[in-house]
């Protein structure tokens, strides 16, 4: 069969399938569904990817994430999917070493999809039927036709049994017609379109292979190259340096200047950082006290935003200082140590914010957003080993973002393997002596956090006797109010699940469901 033929009934398959598993669904048992569908398109398709060790690792991680989808089901692992099936297509069908430009390859596929779609149609048009055959086809037809209706209403007039039949066979009819239009509604239409603009993205590749041929030109490790005063003067980088060294950018002196002035910044960013760290290894790691009346909140929020940016700004001051030919100088010998020591302040800065959530974690509990700063802070770490390995091997900006976009692939893949909403709950739950339950928080978690809310419904009670009693107004009072709001999550639940079919099974779901049914709290069924 001609491949390009292929790829359209491949697209317009897995559009119809997209449309029957996904209407009126949740991601979930249906990813495996047409997911594997899509995997075998693609390695169908481009045979030559399962080569490649890039293709191999990202399928792996895709897999774990398709997992996830159905054992979990949390937006964390779908958004992983989703991100890891795309790259994986872009590694496939494009030469890519690089995550960046994987993620443009497909962000091209998907503004071309049109075009891609229409361009094997237009080159693989069979020959075009005669006029004159089509013309004898319909009159050879008209007659015979007409015989078949006038006698077909001769014999339903005559014999009864007849009648009956044809009048069963028109109903169904008209009740697979009825369907039928029912099914390719506007709705369910544009639906349709949305499976061929996925599928066709994922499955067809673009001719403009602009982000390959781009990244054909970069490599790994870094070369020194000759530049006149012309050429460097025609950057705009070149023309912030000289906005501020002035004339001592130009000339056979240029790197020995910009060497000078990158160990003079350093030195005092050094003794700056220095004196931060001393103060946070003193307040911090030997003498931390929780100060009555100040919330840690305050103590946290107050410094860590401003700490993460000064450490993206530090990796950005390396970069700044190691941008070309100035890795090559060979007196460049103290800028490295400065860098050296810039990079290890900024770790140990790194822990002192690690430290600081920690606190707040063992005082509040945990909290998405504290999540979220704990594996900021370990892309963080990995950015600095990178920059460090960028120096002392004299590596590219190319293979730093490189190397750290491929970290952040396996980060998050990592981070599908745990169902937080449901960790979470158990952690603030388990040290509720200790940490102050955020009731509401607890209670806008996703539904697989239930069956823990209502196992520890006496100490949610608690805390909500506890907040009662501080306000002034006793009518206001209401024991029972999170055992309502629990209540009502709890139908909910049941109310979402009788609209899903078998395609929206997950464990996550069917573990809530299967607690409610043992429980005998509420009946639900599917």
């Amino acid at each position: 069969m001609n491949k390009d033929l292929s790829k359209i009934i491949l697209v317009t398959a897995g559009a119809v399938l997209f449309n029957l598993v996904f209407w009126n669904e949740k991601l979930a048992i249906n990813t495996v569904l047409f997911d594997a569908f899509l995997l075998s398109a693609l390695f169908f398709l481009y045979p030559q990817a399962r080569k490649h060790a890039s293709v191999n690792w990202l399928l792996l991680g895709h897999l774990v994430c398709l997992t996830m989808v159905v054992v979990h089901n949390t937006e964390v692992s779908k958004i992983a999917f989703i991100l890891t099936g795309l790259l994986l297509a872009g590694f496939a069908e494009y030469a890519h070493r690089s995550v960046w430009f994987a993620g443009g390859s497909m962000l091209m596929n998907i503004v071309m999809v049109a075009a891609s779609f229409v361009e094997p149609i237009r080159f693989n048009r069979g020959p075009a039927i005669k006029r004159k055959t089509v013309s004898r086809v319909i009159r050879f037809a008209i007659f015979p036709l007409i015989l078949l209706v006038v006698f077909f209403c001769i014999y339903q007039s005559a014999n009864t049994v007849f009648s009956d039949m044809a009048g069963r066979i028109g109903a169904q009819l008209e009740l697979f017609f009825g369907h039928f239009f029912d099914f390719f509604s506007w709705e369910r239409s544009l639906f349709l379109l949305l499976g061929l603009l996925i599928t066709g993205s994922i499955l067809l590749k673009s001719k403009l292979d602009y982000f390959s041929v781009r990244e054909a030109r970069l490599q790994d490790g870094l070369q020194r190259t000759r530049k006149t005063l012309h050429q460097r003067r025609e950057g705009a980088f070149f023309q912030f340096i000289e906005l501020i060294m002035g004339r001592m950018a130009n000339g056979k002196m240029a790197l020995k200047n910009e060497n000078t002035t990158g160990i003079i910044s350093l030195v005092l960013l050094n003794i700056l950082l220095l004196l931060v760290n001393t103060i946070d290894l003193s307040f911090l790691w030997i003498h931390f006290q929780y100060k009555e009346g100040e919330p840690v909140y305050k103590m946290v929020h107050e410094g860590t935003e401003l700490l993460i940016v000064s450490i993206v700004l530090a990796m950005a001051i390396l970069l700044f200082f190691f941008k070309g030919n100035l890795n090559f100088y060979r007196r460049n010998k103290w800028l490295k140590y400065g860098a050296y020591a810039w990079i290890i302040q900024n770790a140990m800065l790194v822990s002192s914010v690690f430290l600081r959530d920690y606190y707040y974690i063992l005082r509040h509990g945990l909290a998405y957003k504290r999540i979220g700063v704990l594996f900021f802070l370990i892309m963080v770490m990995v950015g600095l080993a990178t920059v460090f390995l960028k120096i002392w091997n004299r590596k590219t900006n190319y293979f730093l973002f490189r190397v750290n976009a491929w970290a952040g692939i396996v980060v998050l893949v990592l981070a599908t393997t745990i169902h937080w909403d449901e960790f979470i709950a158990g952690y603030n739950l388990k040290r509720q002596n200790t940490v102050a339950l955020d009731v509401p928080f607890l209670l806008s978690l996703s539904d697989k956090a239930l069956p823990l809310l209502d196992t520890n419904m006496v100490a949610l009670q608690k805390r909500e006797n506890d907040l009662q009693s501080l306000v002034s107004d006793k009518r206001a009072l209401c024991d029972t109010c999170f055992t309502a709001q629990l209540k009502q999550r709890e139908i909910a639940f049941a109310q979402k699940q009788q609209q899903f079919s078998w395609l929206s099974w997950n464990y996550a779901d069917a573990y809530t469901r299967k607690y409610f049914q043992r429980k005998g709290l509420i009946t639900v069924t599917q």
